[in-house]
């Protein structure tokens, strides 16, 4: 009797555990608000709005409602990093969610969704360890999603590097493919950002790193060619998170305490802040969160203190 009592709370808790994580957390949509402290002293501050991991599917109105609300925040640049479409038919949800950012600043990198439509995962192997590499996928409409970028005039910066005017600062920022699929290109990065580093006489205010999956080797790369902030997405925060523990999984090879929030990268003496978001979505096969709410995330950057010795 006790047994069958204790299995039946067993099961009862789990099952509002489920309801919870498929029904709630993962629609309690949020802003992390942070501050960095990384422009030259006098620098107006920049806000940074950073998008990532939105996982769109055409019927999911109430994200398409919540993204589109963003725009309230009145950034000065938007950083998207990332697996924006979640379906093979996403391309005018997308349009029409982040049409609000016209005449707004913005620059993007791909992740592995934005080329292949999401597949029925193994949960075991979604939630808890590290995915491997799929391009055997259906392929999904990127040329569209490019568009829809170049429709608000955002830069593309796969394995590519540019220069943004906001605020009066002149931004170098710089991105790689996506790393998970191994089509990051590190040596054209080291290429593009010698060739931005040298196009304008102004001098380079900040330099920001962007990738979708925050494998160590492009973070050490970033750091090592100057970037002053990386900005990554891809581990979902862990999506499924143990109170006082923390993320399960990264799906990357970063360690499982960087899986959310800004952090410091240190590579041969250099040092870049790092933000990974917890993204926005999930993918439509494994629509679940726990202790780890999505999110979008405003960081502004702010001009350091003038330190006197």
């Amino acid at each position: 009797m006790i047994s069958a009592a204790l299995f039946g709370g067993v099961a009862a808790v789990g099952a509002g555990v489920l309801a919870y994580s498929t029904l709630f957390e993962r629609n309690r949509f949020e802003v992390r608000h942070d501050s960095i402290e990384v422009l030259e002293p006098g620098t107006s501050s920049i806000r940074v709005l950073h998008l990532s991991d939105i996982h769109l599917a055409p019927w999911q109105n109430r994200k398409i409602a919540w993204i589109r609300s963003l725009a309230s925040l009145r950034p000065d640049l938007v950083v998207v990093t990332g697996d924006s479409l979640g379906h093979a038919e996403s391309v005018a949800s997308l349009a029409h969610a982040l049409s609000v950012f016209h005449g707004t600043s913005g620059v993007f990198v791909h992740g592995s969704n934005d080329y292949f439509a999401p597949r029925m995962p193994n949960p075991f192997t979604y939630l808890f360890r590290p995915s491997e590499p799929d391009q055997d996928g259906e392929r999904i409409d990127t040329e569209g999603l490019d568009a829809v970028y170049s429709s608000l005039g955002w830069l593309d910066l796969n394995n590519a590097s540019a220069r943004v005017s906001v605020n009066g600062a002149s931004i170098l920022v710089t991105g790689t493919d996506d790393p998970h699929l191994n089509l990051d290109r590190l040596d054209l990065v080291a290429e593009s950002v010698e060739e931005a580093r040298g196009e304008l006489a102004k001098p380079v205010s900040v330099i920001v790193g962007v990738t979708h999956a925050p494998y160590r080797r492009v973070l050490d790369a970033l750091t090592t060619l100057g970037a002053d902030v990386i900005f990554a997405g891809h581990t979902h925060g862990g999506q499924v998170c143990v109170p006082g523990i923390g993320a399960l999984t990264t799906n990357s090879d970063l360690p499982r305490a960087l899986a959310r929030g800004i952090n410091v990268w240190n590579r041969f003496g250099r040092h870049a802040y790092l933000n990974v978001s917890a993204g926005i979505g999930t993918s439509i096969y494994a629509p679940v969160r726990f202790a780890c709410a999505p999110e979008a995330v405003l960081i502004t950057l702010r001009a350091k203190e003038i330190g006197y010795a």
